[in-house]
């Protein structure tokens, strides 16, 4: 925001006062000398003094002059125009790499340290402001140059202006960028914002990135750096790690987006600037390269990274929604920006000013006109929701109407419906305070007796992946014969109950020809029962009904006289189910997030973070109880072969064989999780050394003999390194097992493999 202030500021300014004398360019008129000059005794450079023009050559711009081969010193001189002057500056838009300028035998100026041997370390590539004394008109000026970069010399501009023009020119050119880059700063909190708040964090986090850096991108090469801190430097560190970030964040978002496709080679994009990013700034930092040297391997590395991500791209550019493509035009807009101001700043074009932050505007104005079409499309999906509401209310309140005409009935039916009510808030209430799933059906057991009330009921719960139910509870049957204990339903549950609209009548459940299992005798459900599915939302089956509740009506509300009360108790039992529905959902999906927290999608072990987290406790308990405990770290031997052999499928289907075995062949106070690829870990608290040994020799002995079933076919040849390490006996602490498994196990694949070794 304060950037976007600044901008503000310095554009009314630059409105109000206008500079008084328009700037003087020195576009010709210059000599170079390759090499450096001897310097007197008074340290006056002796070239300053003695005019030798045999010596001199001229150059239409000193910079990189023909004929370098190697060389980190030139000279370059100009005659200085006459002129009348109030503060005369002389302004120099950059330097490669640090100077000295002389003037009338005098150094009036000096950007950088010169040693003996007149070289100096890169101290940034500031814009340069040297007074001018009196009497400068007319006379030579000499530059003396040291560069060990790519290019020597003087570069953009040079131009001899007044001193407040020229802060007024700096403003003038500098206010656009910070304006854009103000700008980008605020795309770059709202997409912070929504990576907090909205499911997909990765792709809002990437976004956040890509705006910040290219934020701090336009502020730090603006030349307004300097008004703001005065620090060359720390400036171009800052240009460089938002420049080398550039890529990183926007390989991050196409790896986001082309996800189903595996796009290893944009992981790769991704991974190698990231890389590049963290050893550049380090090696500039600690003083092994200077930071100039980092800038144009960068450069080479973008082109061939853009070349790839561009070929990538554009098979696969019609995959992408309409959102996608904007930006990625956008991006591209960006990086021909860059690839043109990089061209001139490696001299392959001629010096001009690339409005580098067009394209940062481009790629801003495209998030945002994309996402004021979401919110456009939102928005006319709301209307269309509210008039569909509205439609609905106006269905509901002719159906109302229709109803007043039997308002004796429902007065006689509202005491009836507000305890319904009160008991539906006690089961809500209960309910919500249930931990897992499992634990609400003992609520539900208990307490829908009371809601069905007048009606006889029996509540079944969900087992064997649905394919059977089992009797939880039943009321109101005192003297009839007892239900059935199971019901098969191979075929899915009996249909939900429903009432028809326009029609008071009930619909009930088909009759189902399923006996008890134990019970035989017990009788089959009677066709005039209805059924309510009590469902949950599950993330990954949709919905699942987990209970079926069975009810009758009483006969005096089945008679025609009664049929409304009836279609009323009905209503009633329906909404309160669906409520339940909500409730028992949430705390479905609450165990689903934290299964999935914790646990291994391919095999369905424990993940590293729930192993870490074990792993900690059991330390503590082991040390607070002085018992053994022993850790097992295996490694599935030659794996990347495997998969090389019989295909990435095939290896899924042994990590998912060979986490079966593990399951049954330790106990169940053991603990087996997948440590990430092809390598496991096994807890076993309680357990001695010599145990854990004997446990993982029996294990590698029957996975080595083990097939692998995959498309029908039985692989062989997978087997098992494994590294034991037990508490007391070879670790000092028990927090320190893991690294010891670790040790043991690279000891059993130095030894051969498919072995178990202990450390």
């Amino acid at each position: 925001m304060w950037i976007g202030r600044l901008a503000l500021a310095m554009l009314v300014c630059l409105c109000i006062f206008q500079p008084v004398h328009a700037k003087t360019d020195l576009n010709s008129g210059w000599e170079y000398r390759w090499g450096d000059s001897p310097l007197d005794s008074d340290g006056v450079p002796e070239w300053v003094a003695a005019d030798e023009p045999e010596q001199w050559n001229a150059i239409g711009f000193p910079s990189n002059p023909p004929g370098r081969q190697n060389r980190e010193h030139v000279w370059y001189r100009i005659n200085l125009p006459e002129g009348h002057w109030r503060e005369p500056v002389l302004y120099i838009y950059s330097v490669d790499l640090i100077v000295q300028v002389w003037l009338d035998g005098r150094q009036i100026y000096q950007y950088g340290e010169f040693d003996d041997d007149g070289r100096g370390r890169f101290e940034g590539w500031p814009w340069h402001s040297i007074p001018l004394p009196e009497g400068f008109q007319s006379k030579e000026i000499y530059f003396r140059i040291f560069s060990d970069y790519t290019d020597i010399g003087l570069w953009g501009e040079v131009a001899i202006m007044e001193r407040p023009e020229l802060t007024f020119y700096i403003l003038k050119n500098s206010v656009k960028s910070l304006f854009i880059a103000g700008f980008s700063v605020l795309i770059a909190l709202f997409s912070i914002i929504f990576a907090l708040l909205q499911a997909r964090k990765k792709s809002f986090a990437s976004l956040a990135l890509f705006s910040l850096s290219s934020a701090v991108l336009l502020v730090a090469e603006s030349q307004a750096r300097q008004l703001i801190w005065n620090a060359p430097l720390a400036w171009d560190y800052l240009a460089a790690g938002s420049y080398f970030m550039v890529p990183v964040a926007m390989a991050l978002m196409l790896e986001q987006w082309f996800e189903d496709q595996r796009p290893w080679l944009i992981n790769l994009v991704w991974k190698i600037h990231l890389g590049y990013f963290v050893l550049a700034l380090a090696l500039a930092g600690t003083g092994f390269v200077d930071l100039s040297s980092t800038f144009p391997v960068f450069d080479a590395l973008l082109l061939a990274s853009l070349t790839i991500v561009t070929v990538f791209v554009v098979r696969r550019f019609r995959d992408l929604s309409r959102s996608q493509q904007v930006m990625l035009v956008a991006y591209g807009v960006f990086c021909t920006l860059l690839v043109v101001d990089m061209a001139v700043a490696h001299g392959f074009l001629p010096w001009w000013r690339v409005p580098v932050s067009w394209g940062a505007l481009a790629f801003s104005i495209a998030v945002v006109m994309i996402a004021l079409a979401h919110y456009a499309r939102t928005q006319q999906y709301l209307s269309d929701l509210n008039l569909s509401l509205e439609h609905k209310v106006a269905e509901r309140t002719a159906r109302a109407e229709s109803l007043v005409r039997r308002e004796q009935a429902r007065v006689r039916l509202l005491t009836f419906e507000n305890e319904k009510a009160r008991v539906l808030n006690e089961i809500i209430a209960e309910l919500q305070d249930c931990i897992s799933l499992s634990q609400t059906f003992s609520v539900l057991a208990r307490r829908l007796p009371d809601f069905c009330s007048p009606m006889k009921g029996m509540l079944y719960q969900r087992i064997e992946n649905g394919a059977a139910y089992r009797l939880l509870s039943r009321w109101r049957y005192a003297d009839e014969p007892s239900p059935p204990e199971r019901i098969e339903t191979p075929h899915g549950p009996p249909p939900n109950s429903e009432l028809p609209l326009g029609a008071p009548s009930l619909r009930p459940a088909d009759p189902l020809e399923t006996v008890d299992s134990t019970n035989p005798e017990a009788g089959k459900l009677t066709s005039g029962q209805l059924c309510l599915w009590i469902s949950i939302q599950s993330a990954t089956e949709g919905t699942l009904p987990v209970a079926l509740l069975f009810v009758e009506m009483p006969n005096e509300l089945m008679e025609s006289e009664s049929q409304f009360g009836a279609a009323k108790l009905f209503q009633t039992l329906s909404q309160g189910i669906q409520k339940i529905d909500v409730t028992i959902s949430g705390i479905s999906l609450r165990e689903e997030l934290q299964r999935y927290s914790y646990e291994d999608a391919l095999t369905g072990l424990k993940n590293r973070r729930y192993f870490d987290q074990l792993l900690e406790h059991e330390s503590a308990v082991a040390f607070r109880s002085d018992k053994p405990l022993s850790l097992l770290m295996l490694d599935i031997d030659h794996f990347k072969r495997f998969n090389d052999s019989h295909g990435h499928e095939a290896g899924d289907s042994a990590l998912k064989a060979i986490a079966s075995t593990l399951v049954r062949h330790f106990r169940e106070s053991d603990v087996v999780c997948r440590f990430g690829g092809e390598e496991f870990v096994i807890i076993m608290a309680n357990t001695s050394l010599r145990a854990a040994f004997d446990k993982a020799s029996e294990l590698v002995a029957e996975v080595r003999g083990m097939p692998i079933v995959h498309d029908g076919l039985e692989l062989t040849g997978v087997t098992l390194s494994v590294g034991v390490s037990s508490w007391p006996e070879c670790a000092e602490a028990p927090d320190s097992l893991l690294g010891h498994a670790d040790r043991a196990l690279y000891r059993a694949k130095e030894a051969g493999r498919d072995r178990v070794e202990v450390n």
